[in-house]
């Protein structure tokens, strides 16, 4: 331990001698000990440390007591005057200024040099550290080894036991370990994961920094890591489990051992949930779910991400998992389909989950199935390259011309090809609406105003909003 103003007096090698009432001081502890002999050393000290000095340039009594006041206005521990050189004793002067500012004084007899004082100072202070780092490394091996034999949550607590105070971690502001309320006061450190996750470290207020907690900061981030890789690698493996369910070629026994592999019992209801968010399937792949939804089994199909959830309040953990997006910072549309059992009913509603996506709301909920939103989840049908046979003429148009005709096919399709409709949402003449219908039939080859093609044209629309 660092020697404090006591034991280095009372050091019987030393022969120091106090000229002055230290009891004050006692138990500081000295952080240096600085040796000079300037009139004004004040630019040389940190605070804390005892002083040396022969008062070679103290020749007279206001020199002395200048010296000392500057001493005591930098929060210096003691004054130690050598003698024997300059000095055969103490000044009077040094003594009676000490004692009005109640900075201790002690001789240093001449046969003392000023190095074995700072010498013993440093000794302390180097068994002080070396004490400190011993500390600090049986506290990394500590919470190494309980993140390695347990878990997380395990190592959170033994960081609660080192640091004697609450912690808790979270993710988008989601809890994922220990006790955290809002309304308590905490010190926040974030916690680097290598992706784009806020996380947050919270250590219960008052707090006072130790080393341990940067080391704590690592293996957290460095665990999450770890776990971000395990579960993209997870969720492509089920991903290609589920676009089998999906595709119909896994159906019966095959289907329920495959999915049962997969943690879900078959036999209870599920409802399929579909986060699609092209611009971050990167982040998909990786996020984290919020806790009412982490212990459900997750996928990655078709580039969205696909929940298969058991519990039954599906709506709510629907609008808890688009708030949680928001907070990530993933602009998402949510669209989930209704609880059935078996296989079978997973199918179903994730069918139901793709159908309602096209609704183009942030949340979307499950509707009716179509003919057409089952020939569009088929992968075994070319409805994309279709779609671009016959509208890619449209596109280029529009992209050349700087036209709407694409737009205006889906808005005559959807109000059931009525030309006054399209006119007054688009804010165009009936005649215009018409001209743009004959164009739309001579470049995509398909008229509008026939049956047949209308439905070619309705599932190109659809394959090209899908994809």
């Amino acid at each position: 331990m660092a020697i404090s103003l006591r034991g280095l007096l009372e050091h019987d090698e030393l022969d120091l001698r106090p000229l002055t009432e230290n009891s004050h001081r006692d138990g500081m502890v000295i952080t240096w000990g600085a040796v000079t002999e300037l009139l004004d050393p004040s630019q040389f000290l940190t605070g804390r440390e005892i002083v040396l000095t022969t008062g070679v340039r103290q020749k007279n009594k206001a020199a002395q007591r200048q010296f000392v006041n500057v001493l005591a206005a930098n929060d210096a521990v003691a004054l130690g005057f050598g003698t024997g050189l300059e000095h055969d004793s103490v000044p009077q002067a040094t003594v009676d200024a000490a004692r009005e500012v109640g900075l201790p004084v002690f001789e240093v007899p001449y046969q003392i040099p000023f190095a074995a004082i700072t010498r013993l100072i440093a000794e302390a202070l180097n068994a002080d550290h070396l004490k400190r780092v011993e500390g600090l490394l049986k506290s990394h091996q500590k919470l190494a080894q309980t993140l390695l034999s347990s878990d997380l949550d395990s190592m959170l607590e033994e960081l609660e036991r080192m640091l004697g105070t609450q912690v808790a971690l979270t993710l988008h502001g989601e809890v994922i370990s220990g006790n955290y309320d809002p309304a308590q006061s905490w010190h926040e450190r974030p916690v680097a994961t290598g992706l784009r996750d806020k996380c947050t470290l919270h250590i219960a207020e008052p707090y006072v920094h130790q080393q341990v907690v940067d080391y704590a900061q690592s293996l957290i981030g460095l665990e999450l890591a770890n776990k971000s890789r395990l579960r993209a690698s997870q969720r492509h493996a089920n991903g290609q489990v589920l676009e089998d369910l999906a595709g119909g070629a896994l159906v019966g026994a095959d289907a329920a051992a495959r999915l049962g592999a997969l943690g879900l019992n078959t036999q209870r209801e599920h409802s399929v949930v579909l986060v699609q968010a092209p611009s971050q399937i990167e982040r998909l792949q990786t996020l984290p779910l919020p806790s009412d939804l982490s212990s459900q089994v997750s996928a990655i199909i078709d580039g969205r991400l696909a929940i298969i959830v058991a519990h039954s309040k599906v709506q709510l953990s629907v609008k808890h998992l688009d708030e949680y997006l928001l907070a990530a910072g993933i602009p998402a549309r949510v669209g989930y389909g209704g609880r059935y059992p078996n296989t079978t009913g997973i199918r179903w509603s994730y069918f139901e989950a793709l159908e309602s996506l096209r609704h183009g709301e942030r949340v979307n909920e499950p509707t009716k199935l179509s003919l057409t939103s089952l020939l569009l989840a088929a992968h075994d049908v070319p409805l994309q390259d279709l779609a671009i046979e016959a509208l890619g003429p449209l596109q280029e148009f529009d992209a050349s011309h700087d036209s709407d005709l694409l737009l205006t096919l889906s808005e005559y399709l959807n109000r059931d090809g009525s030309v006054g409709a399209v006119a007054e949402s688009m804010g165009l003449h009936r005649n215009t609406v018409r001209y743009r219908i004959q164009q739309i039939s001579d470049l995509s080859g398909y008229d509008p105003n026939v049956t047949s093609d209308r439905v070619q044209l309705w599932i190109a629309l659809s394959a090209l909003e899908l994809g």
